[in-house]
């Protein structure tokens, strides 16, 4: 009986193929079974980053979401829905793994970093040799376009994601000194209002395609009625303690 295969959770960072980690470059380049998460009829972010590293016989696995704003996250049905599609994607890489084979799965950003891969992993970590590999997040990127440290001295750093209801939102902002609002596009109205009523909106900056060749950074108060991408991230920095 062949070995068990292993499978690779490769962070690829914010979306410059130079911005990969040593290891991913090197695991990508000689995967011959290739998974990434996409969009129904999208190519998939995760695949654009690194086209033209693959091997040219690699095998491309396509996990394609049931569902992504069809139905709110609230609705008993989209868990119901994305559980059975990752039960489906870990059946397909257990029968790889099962004949011996590695899969790299391709990670936008950090694959423990709110991110799909997370949920192959706690299905298959007990059962199947699974390695990491951490990646630059895309908020790193979007605060490092800004120009502007994001934290100084005794900074408490806060991640909020768009999909949090309004109060939550306003009230987390309030107290945060630095923080990064991710998950926009649908929410953005919805942070736009809950930074006015805490006083932050005037400190906020959009990020739009952090070290993707679209890339844009402005001020928050700049874009006023016009929406946003998926890829787009909101940041607020610290001013804290400094010698």
């Amino acid at each position: 009986m062949s070995e068990t295969g292993t499978i690779y959770g490769v962070g690829l960072g914010p979306g410059a193929a130079d911005l990969m980690s040593v290891r991913a470059d090197r695991l990508v380049r000689g995967a011959q079974n290739v998974a990434f998460f996409r969009k129904a009829g999208r190519a998939g972010q995760a695949r654009r980053i690194v086209d033209g590293l693959l091997c040219e016989d690699a095998r491309e696995i396509a996990m394609e979401y049931p569902v992504t704003t069809e139905i709110p996250v609230s609705d008993p049905r989209y868990n119901a829905c994305l559980s059975e599609f990752y039960t489906d994607c870990t059946a397909r890489l257990r029968g790889l793994t099962d004949a011996g084979q590695d899969v790299i799965v391709l990670c936008e950003g950090d694959p423990f970093f709110y991110g799909s891969f997370m949920h192959l992993y706690t299905r298959l970590k007990d059962d199947v040799p699974i390695e990491v590999v951490p990646g630059i997040t895309g908020m790193s990127a979007a605060w490092t376009a800004t120009g502007q440290p994001i934290t100084w001295g005794d900074d408490v750093l806060t991640v909020l994601m768009g999909t949090l209801d309004a109060a939550t939102l306003a009230a987390q902002m309030a107290a945060a000194d630095a923080f990064v609002v991710m998950k926009l596009g649908r929410t953005l109205d919805k942070v736009r209002n809950a930074l006015r009523s805490c006083g932050r909106y005037d400190a906020a900056w959009l990020i739009e395609y952090a070290a993707m060749p679209d890339q844009t950074v402005q001020r928050l108060c700049e874009t006023e009625g016009r929406p946003a991408p998926y890829f787009s991230i909101v940041v607020v920095h610290g001013n804290g303690r400094r010698p």
